[in-house]
C-alpha cells in the first residue's frame, strides 16, 4: 500500500523533480512528429545542456535567483550533476551551494576498464558475501563496516598493484593474493584463480549463492532470484528489479491520479526510450572539479549503499578522490554509506538516516540562506 513518508527533507528544503526527456511523462514534441531530433536530448552533453537551460528558465520564472540551490542526481543522474554543476556556472552564470549524487555512475572509470575498475568492486564484493554468510577467515565474525576496511585496504594495498602486473604475477606471490581475494569475496580459491583475480559483477551476482540454488540483485545484492539453470556468467533476471516495479508502477500512478487529481492517457515511463544514447565524453567527473575550483562555496555530498553491485560503493569514493587529485577540497567533500543498495531509502532505517544527512548537508553548506557567490 501507499502511506506518508515521515522523513521528509521538505523542513528544510522545496523540491523540484525534473523528468528528463522520454522519462516520467516527459517528451518530445517536434513539429514533424517523424523528425525528432535525438542529438538534442539523448547524450551526456546534450543532456547536461539543455537540462541547464530549463533550470535557468524555472529559477527565473520563480524569482529563486537569491536562493541557495542544490541538485541532486542518482545512478546515471550523478554523472549528469557532476557535468551540470559546471555547465550551470559557465553558461547560465548559476552557482550552486551543493551537489548531491546518490549511488553516482561514473562512466570514466565503467567505461575505461583496467585493474583499477576491476578492483574497486572487491569491497562491495565483501558487503553483499557478509550480508549472505559467505565471507572466509574469520570476516563474516566483523561488523560490517570493520570487514570494509579491510576490504578496502587489500583492494587499494595489496590487490591494485597486483593486477597491475598481470600474467608477470607468479608462484606463491600470485597463490597468496588468489586466496586473499576468494576470502574476500566469498568466491572459491578455483573460481577467483580460473578468473585469472579479475571477477566480473555478473560472474558475482550468479555464482555467490550458486550452492543454494540462487541468484543475488544487481542493483541491491540482498535480494535473490532463482535461475534456470545454476551455471553460468550472468543471472536471468535483476531479482531485486521484479520486486520494486510492482510496487513503484501502481504508487506513482496512484499518487499522480487519485491523490494529485493529474489524468493523462501517456504513460508514465519507469524505463525510458533514450536509447542510443551518445556517451563519447565521459569525464563529467572533471566537470565537477572544474567547477569547485571557481565556486568556493560548492559543496558534494555522495550517498551510497554498500549492497549496491551496479555503481558500488568504493567506485564512488574512488570517483570523490580523482574529483580533486590536489586534496585541497577535502574538507567540502562528504561520503555515507548505507547498509542498503541502490536505493538506501528502501531500508526504513536508511531512510532516516539518509534524509537526516541531506538535511545535515544543506543547513551546513547554505551560506547564510543565500545563493552561492551572492
Amino acid at each position: 500500500g501507499v502511506k506518508d513518508n515521515p522523513n521528509t527533507v521538505l523542513t528544510d528544503a522545496d523540491i523540484v523533480f525534473i523528468n528528463p526527456v522520454n522519462t516520467g511523462y516527459s517528451r518530445t514534441i517536434p513539429l514533424d512528429p517523424k523528425q525528432v531530433d535525438r542529438s538534442k536530448f539523448f547524450g551526456i552533453d546534450a543532456d547536461i545542456t539543455y537540462l541547464a537551460e530549463w533550470l535557468n528558465t524555472f529559477v527565473t520564472r520563480h524569482n529563486k535567483w537569491r536562493a541557495p540551490k542544490y541538485i541532486i542526481g542518482e545512478s546515471y543522474g550523478g554523472t549528469r550533476v557532476m557535468g551540470l554543476a559546471r555547465t550551470l556556472q559557465e553558461s547560465q552564470w548559476m552557482y550552486l551551494n551543493g551537489v548531491i549524487m546518490v549511488s553516482p555512475a561514473d562512466y570514466q572509470v565503467l567505461r575505461v576498464g583496467g585493474p583499477v575498475s576491476e578492483a574497486l568492486n572487491v569491497p562491495y564484493y565483501t558487503a553483499a558475501a557478509h550480508y549472505h554468510n559467505k565471507l572466509q577467515g574469520g570476516l563474516n565474525e566483523l561488523e560490517l563496516t570493520e570487514a570494509l576496511k579491510k576490504s578496502e585496504d587489500f583492494t587499494l594495498n595489496t590487490l591494485i598493484p597486483a593486477l597491475a602486473k598481470g600474467g608477470s604475477l607468479k608462484g606463491s606471490e600470485r597463490q597468496k593474493i588468489t586466496e586473499d581475494l576468494a576470502q574476500f569475496s566469498g568466491l572459491s580459491v578455483s573460481e577467483v584463480a580460473g578468473l585469472n583475480l579479475s571477477i566480473p559483477t555478473s560472474y558475482f551476482w550468479k555464482n555467490l549463492l550458486k550452492e543454494e540454488g540462487f541468484t543475488v540483485g544487481r542493483l541491491d545484492s540482498r535480494y535473490k532470484g532463482i535461475d534456470k539453470e545454476k551455471v553460468g556468467m550472468r543471472p536471468d533476471y535483476n531479482s531485486e528489479l521484479t520486486s520494486w516495479l510492482h510496487s513503484f508502477t501502481p504508487a506513482v500512478n496512484y499518487y499522480y491520479n487519485e491523490v494529485l487529481g493529474f489524468r493523462t492517457d501517456v504513460k508514465y515511463n519507469m524505463f525510458g526510450p533514450v536509447r542510443p544514447w551518445e556517451d563519447d565524453r565521459v569525464n563529467t567527473r572533471e566537470d565537477l572539479g572544474i567547477a569547485m575550483a571557481e565556486n568556493p562555496y560548492l559543496k558534494v555530498l555522495c550517498q551510497s549503499g554498500y549492497y549496491d553491485g551496479a555503481t558500488t560503493y568504493f567506485n564512488a569514493k574512488y570517483t570523490l578522490w580523482q574529483i580533486d587529485p590536489s586534496g585541497q577540497f577535502s574538507d567540502r567533500f562528504s561520503f555515507k554509506g548505507y547498509e542498503s543498495g541502490h536505493m538506501m531509502y528502501l531500508r526504513a532505517a536508511d531512510l532516516k538516516s539518509a534524509n537526516d544527512d541531506l538535511k545535515a548537508f544543506i543547513k551546513e553548506s547554505a551560506v547564510g540562506s543565500k545563493s552561492a557567490k551572492y
